[in-house]
Protein backbone atom coordinates (compact mmCIF):
# COMPACT_ATOMS: atom_id res chain seq x y z
CA UNK A 1 0.00 0.00 0.00
CA UNK A 2 1.81 3.40 -0.70
CA UNK A 3 1.81 6.35 1.48
CA UNK A 4 -0.17 9.50 0.86
CA UNK A 5 1.74 12.38 -0.29
CA UNK A 6 1.91 13.88 3.27
CA UNK A 7 3.12 11.11 4.93
CA UNK A 8 6.73 11.19 6.40
CA UNK A 9 9.33 9.38 4.64
CA UNK A 10 12.28 7.10 6.08
CA UNK A 11 15.41 7.62 5.00
CA UNK A 12 15.09 4.43 2.00
CA UNK A 13 12.13 5.78 0.45
CA UNK A 14 13.55 9.34 0.23
CA UNK A 15 16.00 8.15 -1.07
CA UNK A 16 13.83 5.96 -3.76
CA UNK A 17 12.01 8.62 -4.57
CA UNK A 18 14.95 11.30 -5.54
CA UNK A 19 16.58 8.45 -6.98
CA UNK A 20 19.83 9.29 -5.15
CA UNK A 21 21.49 6.62 -2.53
CA UNK A 22 20.88 7.25 0.90
CA UNK A 23 24.34 8.26 1.75
CA UNK A 24 24.13 11.30 -0.27
CA UNK A 25 21.21 12.39 1.73
CA UNK A 26 23.57 12.08 4.38
CA UNK A 27 26.02 14.09 3.06
CA UNK A 28 23.72 16.78 2.06
CA UNK A 29 22.47 17.13 5.65
CA UNK A 30 26.30 17.74 6.65
CA UNK A 31 26.52 20.39 4.16
CA UNK A 32 23.15 22.10 4.04
CA UNK A 33 21.98 23.04 7.72
CA UNK A 34 18.98 23.51 6.20
CA UNK A 35 18.10 19.95 5.79
CA UNK A 36 17.02 18.58 9.07
CA UNK A 37 14.58 15.12 9.08
CA UNK A 38 13.01 14.59 12.17
CA UNK A 39 15.05 12.13 14.01
CA UNK A 40 13.63 9.21 16.41
CA UNK A 41 14.94 7.36 18.60
CA UNK A 42 17.67 5.36 17.62
CA UNK A 43 18.72 8.39 14.97
CA UNK A 44 15.79 6.92 12.16
CA UNK A 45 15.70 9.97 10.08
CA UNK A 46 11.73 10.29 8.83
CA UNK A 47 11.72 13.18 5.93
CA UNK A 48 8.08 15.69 6.19
CA UNK A 49 7.03 16.34 2.54
CA UNK A 50 8.38 19.92 2.86
CA UNK A 51 11.81 18.20 3.46
CA UNK A 52 11.35 16.04 0.51
CA UNK A 53 10.83 19.61 -1.43
CA UNK A 54 13.87 21.29 -0.36
CA UNK A 55 15.90 17.92 -1.29
CA UNK A 56 14.03 17.68 -4.59
CA UNK A 57 15.68 21.26 -5.59
CA UNK A 58 18.75 20.73 -4.39
CA UNK A 59 19.25 17.68 -6.21
CA UNK A 60 17.84 19.51 -9.40
CA UNK A 61 20.27 22.67 -8.68
CA UNK A 62 23.48 20.01 -8.27
CA UNK A 63 22.97 17.34 -10.93
CA UNK A 64 21.05 19.32 -13.06
CA UNK A 65 21.79 22.65 -13.31
CA UNK A 66 25.18 22.29 -12.49
CA UNK A 67 25.58 24.26 -9.31
CA UNK A 68 27.95 24.16 -6.98
CA UNK A 69 28.18 22.89 -3.21
CA UNK A 70 28.74 26.42 -2.23
CA UNK A 71 26.79 27.63 -4.93
CA UNK A 72 23.58 25.91 -3.83
CA UNK A 73 24.66 27.04 -0.26
CA UNK A 74 24.74 30.94 -1.48
CA UNK A 75 20.97 30.49 -3.21
CA UNK A 76 19.80 29.36 0.21
CA UNK A 77 21.61 32.29 2.07
CA UNK A 78 20.51 35.13 -0.68
CA UNK A 79 17.12 33.89 -1.95
CA UNK A 80 15.83 31.48 1.15
CA UNK A 81 14.45 28.01 1.01
CA UNK A 82 11.46 28.97 -1.45
CA UNK A 83 13.82 28.90 -4.16
CA UNK A 84 15.00 25.91 -3.42
CA UNK A 85 11.70 24.43 -3.37
CA UNK A 86 10.91 26.75 -6.75
CA UNK A 87 14.47 24.95 -8.66
CA UNK A 88 12.50 21.63 -7.72
CA UNK A 89 9.43 22.02 -8.91
CA UNK A 90 11.08 23.34 -12.01
CA UNK A 91 9.98 27.37 -11.66
CA UNK A 92 11.90 29.64 -13.35
CA UNK A 93 15.27 30.08 -15.08
CA UNK A 94 17.71 28.84 -11.95
CA UNK A 95 21.12 29.76 -13.63
CA UNK A 96 23.10 32.17 -11.72
CA UNK A 97 25.71 34.68 -13.19
CA UNK A 98 28.92 33.79 -14.18
CA UNK A 99 31.03 33.10 -11.17
CA UNK A 100 27.87 32.40 -8.63
CA UNK A 101 28.07 28.55 -7.87
CA UNK A 102 27.63 27.18 -11.83
CA UNK A 103 29.53 26.77 -14.80
CA UNK A 104 27.91 29.87 -17.73
CA UNK A 105 27.21 26.24 -19.39
CA UNK A 106 25.31 24.09 -16.71
CA UNK A 107 25.48 20.13 -17.76
CA UNK A 108 27.86 17.50 -18.63
CA UNK A 109 28.25 18.83 -22.34
CA UNK A 110 28.44 22.74 -20.91
CA UNK A 111 31.77 21.47 -18.77
CA UNK A 112 33.13 20.03 -21.78
CA UNK A 113 32.93 23.55 -23.49
CA UNK A 114 34.27 25.03 -20.72
CA UNK A 115 36.67 23.05 -20.57
CA UNK A 116 37.05 23.08 -24.35
CA UNK A 117 37.96 27.06 -24.27
CA UNK A 118 39.80 26.85 -21.35
CA UNK A 119 42.78 24.97 -22.98
CA UNK A 120 42.32 26.75 -26.20
CA UNK A 121 43.46 29.94 -23.88
CA UNK A 122 46.00 28.09 -22.27
CA UNK A 123 47.49 27.48 -25.98
CA UNK A 124 46.90 30.99 -27.10
CA UNK A 125 48.79 31.93 -23.65
CA UNK A 126 51.58 29.53 -24.08
CA UNK A 127 52.05 30.76 -27.59
CA UNK A 128 52.66 34.29 -26.49
CA UNK A 129 54.86 33.83 -23.30
CA UNK A 130 57.18 31.67 -25.68
CA UNK A 131 60.38 33.46 -26.14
Amino acid sequence: MAKGPEAFRTISEAADELSVPQHVLRFWETKFSFIRPMKRAGGRRFYRPSDIAVLRGVKRLLHDEGYTIKGVQRLHREEGLRRLVGAGSGEGATAPALGEGAPPRAGRDGLHDALRDLETAKQRLDALLRP
